[in-house]
Formats: structure tokens, sequence, C-alpha cells
């Protein structure tokens, strides 16, 4: 069974994807067309749900003549068993397909999704090699490419479709407000929601803080559909407007109006006052409820820092390499907290690593290359307190 996704995010377990409705037979020739035939891009905007943050883009064509009504969407996937192993591992492959726009529409009302669509003015022969790509494209031997968050998904692709297609005859502004770094963009989007955006921060690693041009920040739908605005194609030797004009075909006045979740830093600054507390009142206790506080830290930490190992050295993500909150947060420390309950000698100069390490990642906090969460801060110092501790309870008496 086929779904219909929005190609944009990485983030673990949140699949990043939108459903667009069930496909329908791509066996009808779309080719020739009439001259009365159009093309348009169709951006369907973020809704409420995590899976719907980012919007999602496709190529609507119309040829009133015959009758067609199509859309093209590169953001479809098979969803099977193994969806979820290969989207963690990087090895999720997409593909082109072709559905009818009438059965797609109604699903984006019912989830109260603004839809606005941008006619392109090309010229018939321009418009039949766009087509004509297209349909070669979602070939069943063609339609299947390898997703990448940044770099090759459902706007970077019909971006790319113009580009190779009009062959030099159309051209992308360079300005931009501003576009900042790849992390910059993403953070517009999950700003309101302060675990998600958390989430982002732990498991996308330095590449999404690199600079993103005006092209390179095509891969979000709103950004592709504001770079055609000021897009420009060449018909009979001068530059025109790539669209020729823009309507709102759904439009949900309330769709501004996103609901906000509850801020990450009050819980991390509660679980370090925890911590501070037990190192004063039991700072002598070798048993209770010390021991049970630092193993669920530290694996938990740990757990999180073998994630994060696992998405830069095994998995095939680019995006997710290079992730400097593994200075703090260490794939061992799930080990140390299983070894904790005896409280071996030989972990004593493992934990005065990790409070070392962890002070440091404290002091570079606003210079290393990757940003990361201040919210994070109150947990690497409540890691430098209890290793600290540890080192100290451990000393030879």
């Amino acid at each position: 069974m086929s779904h219909r996704f929005s190609p944009l995010p990485v983030f673990l377990l949140v699949c990043w994807v939108g459903l667009a409705g069930a496909p329908t037979s791509q066996a009808q020739r779309l080719t020739p067309l009439s001259p009365q035939a159009r093309l348009s891009l169709v951006t369907v905007l973020p809704g409420e749900a995590a899976y719907e943050l980012f919007g999602h883009s496709a190529i609507r064509l119309q040829d009133p003549v015959r009758g067609i009504d199509a859309l093209f969407n590169y953001g479809t996937f098979q969803f099977d068993a193994l969806f979820l192993p290969k989207f963690v591992y990087g090895e999720l492959d997409y593909l082109l397909w072709v559905s009818a726009y009438q059965r797609e529409l109604p699903h984006y009302r019912e989830r109260g999704r603004s839809v606005i669509e941008q006619e392109l003015r090309v010229t018939p022969a321009q418009r039949d090699a766009i087509v004509q790509f297209l349909e070669i494209n979602a070939q069943p031997e063609n339609r299947t490419y390898r997703y990448q968050f940044l770099a090759d998904n459902c706007s970077t692709r019909i971006r790319d479709v113009l580009e190779r297609t009009l062959d030099g005859n159309v051209r992308f502004s360079d300005a931009y407000e501003n576009p900042g770094t790849y992390r910059a963009l993403l953070d517009r989007y999950v700003d309101h929601l302060p675990f998600l955006k958390l989430g982002f921060y732990l498991v996308l690693g330095e590449p999404a803080d690199r600079p993103a041009d005006a092209r390179a920040s095509m891969f979000l739908p709103i950004n592709l559909m504001e770079a055609f605005d000021t897009a420009e194609i060449r018909s009979d030797s001068a530059w025109m407007p790539l669209v020729v004009r823009t309507d709102t075909t759904y439009w949900n006045p309330r769709a501004d109006a996103l609901r906000s979740g509850y801020p990450v830093w009050p819980l991390t600054w509660l679980v370090l006052g925890l911590g501070a507390w037990l190192t004063w009142k039991r700072r002598d206790a070798s048993d209770g409820v010390v021991p049970y506080f630092d193993r669920i830290l530290f694996g938990v930490v740990g757990l999180a820092g073998a994630l994060m190992f696992f998405l830069w050295f095994i998995a095939l993500h680019d995006v997710t390499n290079q992730n400097w909150n593994l200075l703090w947060a260490w794939p061992t420390h799930l080990v140390a907290a299983g070894l904790m309950r005896r409280r071996p000698e030989g972990l004593r100069y493992y934990w005065m690593a990790t409070a070392c390490v962890s002070a440091i990642a404290l002091l570079g906090w606003p210079l290393w290359p990757q940003a990361l969460h201040p919210a994070v801060i109150p947990v690497v110092l409540l890691l430098v307190l209890r290793s600290g501790w540890l080192v100290w309870s451990t000393r030879r008496r």
C-alpha cells in the first residue's frame, strides 16, 4: 500500500511526512497536450500535527480539453514493516507518483491546511518538455530516488526539474532575506514545539549549522514557493516573471494560531535541582535513592549518546554527522550505569574523565561550531556534579 507524505524531516522516530491521499493509476498517457494545458506549483502550508509542520510541494498539470488534472508528487514512499528501520538508517527511497488533483485537495481541507497555487509562465514547448520529463521520471524503473533531508526531497526535485528541462531558460534570484543556517530555517517551524525542537538539536549535527544560500533553502516548500515568486523565465529572448498568477485554492484563517507546547528548560533545571539536593542531603550515602538517580541519569544520557553515535557513524544520513553533543552524551555512560551497582574502583577514573570533559563542553558551549540547545546546560551541569561526587565517593580511605 502506498501513502503520500511530505518529505521533510529527520527526527528519529518522528517522521516528517504529510499524508496527501491515495494514489491513482499512472497508466494514462498525458502527452500530447492541448494548447490550453497549463502547469502550476502547488504548495500545501504546514499543519498542526508534527508530520505536517514543514508543508508540501507538488506540480499540477491541467488540460481542460483532455480532461487531465494531475498532481506530480515526489513525496511518496512505500510504507511497509521496514519503513522505520530504513528511515532511521537513512536508506529510505522516495518516488514520484501521479495522482488526481481533485482526489488530493479534500484531504488538505479536512486537515485545515491552506493550499496555494502558482501558475507558471511557460511556452507550449517548455511545458511539454517539463511534462515529458515528469512522465519518464514517473515510470516504474525511473521513479525511485534516495531521499536526503536537506538536499533531495519533494521540493528540491521540483526546482531541479525546471532547471534541467528548461536548460538555462529559468533563473532564481540569489537575493534572499538572511536565510542563515539550515538549523535556523528549521527553527521557524518548531519554535512553538520546544520538545520537538530539542530533539532536532540533539540529533542534527554540525552540517545543520552550515550556511544555506537562496538555492539550498528551497528544501523547504514555503521557501520554494517564495523562490518561484521572484524567479524569471526566458521566452523569445526576453526574461519574464516565472509565475503568471498566484491563487489561494483553500485558506484556513486559523492556520497561524499554532498551539505552543510546554517549555523544556523548567524540566531540565528541576532535574538539576533534584540532583543538587540529593548530592547535598545524601552526600555520605552509598545506598538509597542516590544510586538509582545516578543510574537513571547516566543511563538516559548514554542511551541518547548511543543514538547520536549510530546516526553519525553507522546511519547514512549526512545531516546527523559531526554531532558535538557527543562531548557530553557519551554512549559509554550506558555501560557505566550498568556497572554502578557495585561501584567498582576502576570507574573512578572514568568519572574523573566525565567530569573534566563535561566541564570543557560547558565552558566552550557558545564556541563550538554546532549550536547546542540551552535547555541541555542543566543536564551537563548535573553530569559534572554527579561524576565529581562519584570521584570523591570512590576515593581511597
